[in-house]
């Protein structure tokens, strides 16, 4: 089952970086989030009301997903939207791929946990495929003022993507499902958003198109109902620092896809990044040695 999650995890976040491009334009990112996760919500309270398996959460529960709804589905993607007008995509995922380090390093920090060398040596090894993977993109781009902010930006981003796993992580050890937390963060999310836009008299406009309410709806309910909820049972059942491998695999996905569209050619650096990122992988997964037990006739 988690191998169903994981990869389940990595195919669709690792489609939705082109439908998030195929939104920026005439609407304002922010708004675009706010439709993205109201939507989202939406369908997660009604499939939840018609089951009868939404869970009655108290003040602390909420608490957490008010938290949760800040930093998953607000800031998070306000970040990752904006550095997208200054960053290419592909540095982009680079930067969110450090996030199975932060979160090893964030769970150690706040909750104590014993940093795993295979998590660990994973991370990096997973990391430096990635740097082969973008290099030709990461050397040929002008460090401009824009940039950097772009990258602080991502950065910011992918650090408001960890604080939202370690609360997701304390509210699964309390008994809380993620169906039912989700839709309660995905649904404060969007209403602190929509009061920041508000405030700072963002219009709410809205592109009737074919490919963006196409991609609305694909980044609402297979992107965040499906995605989120698949990922953040992952984080209750591994972990969080492990479940965050998925973030140095989809960008993969998306390089493929953006080979298919938008013309990318593999290259050498390319192809030993592809291998360095599987050897990741296999060593965040891999099950430590355990010494044989020695018996009083082995003795």
């Amino acid at each position: 089952m988690n191998l169903f999650l994981y990869l389940l995890t990595v195919l669709i976040w690792g489609t939705t970086w082109i439908a998030i491009t195929w939104q920026l334009g005439l609407v304002p990112p922010e708004v675009s989030i706010v439709y993205r996760f109201a939507l989202a919500a939406l369908v997660l309270f009604a499939g939840l009301l018609i089951t009868g398996r939404l869970q009655r959460l108290d003040r602390r529960a909420q608490g957490l997903c008010l938290a949760q709804g800040l930093c998953l589905f607000c800031v998070n993607f306000v970040c990752f939207y904006h550095a997208s007008q200054w960053v290419p995509s592909g540095l982009i995922a680079v930067v969110f791929s450090t996030a199975t380090l932060w979160n090893a390093l964030n769970a150690r920090l706040f909750f104590g946990q014993r940093l795993a060398l295979n998590v660990l040596a994973g991370g990096g090894c997973g990391l430096l495929g990635l740097a082969l993977l973008f290099w030709p993109e990461l050397i040929s781009h002008d460090a401009s003022p824009q940039t950097w902010l772009g990258l602080v930006l991502a950065l910011l981003g992918t650090l408001s993507f960890s604080a939202g796993n370690l609360l997701s992580s304390l509210q699964q050890k309390a008994g809380w499902r993620p169906l039912s937390t989700n839709a309660y963060g995905m649904l404060y999310g969007a209403l602190l958003l929509a009061g920041y836009c508000l405030l700072q008299g963002v219009p709410f406009a809205f592109e009737g198109s074919l490919r963006y309410v196409g991609a609305l709806f694909y980044l609402a309910i297979p992107g965040s109902v499906i995605g989120f909820t698949a990922y953040l049972t992952l984080v209750g059942r591994l972990g969080p620092e492990k479940a965050a491998y998925c973030t140095v695999l989809f960008p993969l996905v998306a390089l493929n896809i953006s080979a298919w569209l938008e013309g990318y050619e593999w290259t050498a650096p390319a192809l030993a990044g592809l291998v360095l990122v599987m050897l990741g992988n296999w060593l965040v997964f891999r099950k430590p040695r355990t010494p044989p037990v020695k018996t009083a006739e082995s003795i």
